[in-house]
């Protein structure tokens, strides 16, 4: 058996809920642009953690392409719907605009 430590690229269930409660906007919100930014942001960050030990994995990296375009995509979403929201997002989540 492998005994290193490998970070799985998938979210914890835990992880998932303390993103879901940080970020939404009502009491059963759990597919709010919000949300899913953040959980879309948590996933890049460990797929870049993944990307340091794996340098030469290219299928990962296709997906971790795919999910910054979502990514993209919910941010011009909100900021084209709500510019106060987004930039809370933006805020809260440390990044560029």
């Amino acid at each position: 058996m492998n005994t290193l430590n490998i970070t799985s690229m998938s979210l914890g269930k835990e992880k998932k809920n303390e993103i879901i409660n940080k970020f939404k906007v009502h009491e059963t919100d759990t597919g709010s642009p919000e949300v899913q930014i953040a959980i879309i942001s948590e996933r890049l960050n460990s797929l870049s953690d993944h990307f340091r030990l794996h340098k030469k994995d290219h299928h990962s990296r296709r997906g971790l392409l795919k999910l910054v375009g979502q990514r993209r995509r919910l941010l011009d979403y909100l900021k084209s719907s709500n510019k106060g929201r987004y930039d809370t997002v933006i805020e809260q989540l440390g990044l560029k605009k």
